[in-house]
């Protein structure tokens, strides 16, 4: 299951027993914001594209009310913004659609975080599935997915 890769991912930080599973989906930002009561801005979406070479991805996680900017993608990226196609997502990204997280991923795929996402003390990225989530610092995110680097690709509202 894609929520045991995320939990097994963050117990090399201490961090699976901080994985919060909520009775309802968190499949969308919307969803995930009632589950989790916070503001929908909170929610750290990981957002799943193509990356630069066949059979990768690039999973950007940005803040959910924030929308990417072509653009700057290209400018960070060398390439067009294009998500990945359901039928690729868990095959590239390790997790299904719903639960995309940059936790537990394979190989195939490359993590960076926007920095639309600094303006909160706390951010709640998924855990591989569409009922999990964690509650992190800016600083811990960055921490327990390896220091990705960050980037700003996207634009806010």
């Amino acid at each position: 299951m894609s929520i045991d890769l995320a939990r097994a991912h963050l117990a090399r930080f201490g961090r699976a027993d901080d994985v919060i599973v909520t009775e309802r989906s968190s499949a969308t930002v919307e969803l995930a914001a009632q589950a989790l009561g916070v503001e929908p801005a909170r929610i750290a979406k990981t957002l799943s594209f193509r990356g630069p070479e066949p059979g990768t991805a690039l999973l950007v996680v940005v803040a959910g009310d924030a929308r990417v900017d072509n653009a700057a993608f290209r400018a960070a990226f060398g390439v067009k913004a294009r998500m990945l196609g359901g039928d690729e997502v868990e095959e590239l990204t390790g997790h299904a659609p719903g639960g995309v997280c940059p936790f537990g991923n394979p190989p195939s795929a490359t993590v960076r975080l926007d920095t639309s996402l600094r303006r909160f003390a706390s951010v709640f990225p998924a855990c591989g599935d569409a009922a999990s989530a964690i509650e992190l610092t800016c600083d811990e995110l960055a921490h327990v997915t390896g220091d990705p680097g960050w980037v700003t690709v996207s634009r806010l509202p």
